[in-house]
């Protein structure tokens, strides 16, 4: 039997991103089956990371998914265009859906209004993942999850849960959330139980282009042995 390197080894354990830089920096990509949070500013990126990270999925055979809480299927489709990209083979949860979902009509309960969206919305994001059975999930974003859950203590839990849920269906994830202000901090909450972060500025100085930067500051589980 013919063995195995253990650089192929060490590929195999790693979900590369699509941007060779970066993929370079983790050496091959980030760690398969991990909770990975993507923070930034506004237009710094994040988006942009999300798709090519689904579609170096599908460019591999690899069944990928993206929920979105804050865009439509159309305003996606733009971004898509305006880098050449079709998303065609990328199937989607979109901001329309879960606002069908939510519709007041349907909240005839005796449970608080924010409790009866949360359980419907984490339900209805479980289903779906669960029919698609995909390897990579983009989830866009946390801020409009936050919203939903009105308390910390329920924004973790729910976090949690979905957290165990993805581990158990071996599904890696970037979890995408803006970051408003210059002195904005990663919540606590997520930096728990996320395995890795990566921060995204787009710097606009007085004089000159503007940039974007990418920071990795905290990868947890990216030291695997082959």
């Amino acid at each position: 039997m013919r063995k195995i390197p253990a650089s192929a080894k060490r590929r195999d354990l790693r979900c590369a991103s699509g941007v060779e830089g970066l993929d370079d920096i983790l050496a091959g990509g980030l760690p398969r089956n991990c909770f990975y949070l993507v923070q930034g500013d506004p237009g710094s990126g994040k988006t942009t990371l999300a798709l090519q990270f689904l579609l170096e999925g599908v460019r591999r055979g690899e069944k990928v998914f993206y929920i979105t809480l804050s865009e439509t299927r159309e305003e996606l489709l733009h971004v898509a265009r305006s880098h050449g990209w079709s998303i065609d083979k990328i199937p989607l949860l979109d901001l329309s859906v879960v606002e069908n979902l939510l519709r007041p009509e349907a909240q005839t309960t005796v449970f608080h209004p924010s409790e009866v969206e949360l359980t419907k919305v984490s339900q209805l994001l479980l289903n779906e993942v669960r029919k698609v059975r995909p390897n990579r999930v983009a989830f866009d974003s946390l801020s409009e999850f936050r919203l939903m859950t009105e308390t910390p203590l329920r924004y973790r839990r729910q976090l949690l849960m979905l957290k165990q849920q993805f581990a158990k269906m071996k599904i890696t994830v970037l979890l995408l959330e803006d970051r408003m202000g210059k002195q904005a901090v990663i919540d606590p909450h997520v930096l728990s139980l996320a395995h890795g972060v990566l921060e995204m500025e787009q710097l606009s100085p007085d004089y000159g282009t503007s940039r974007r930067r990418l920071r990795i500051s905290l990868v947890v589980c990216a030291f695997f042995r082959a």
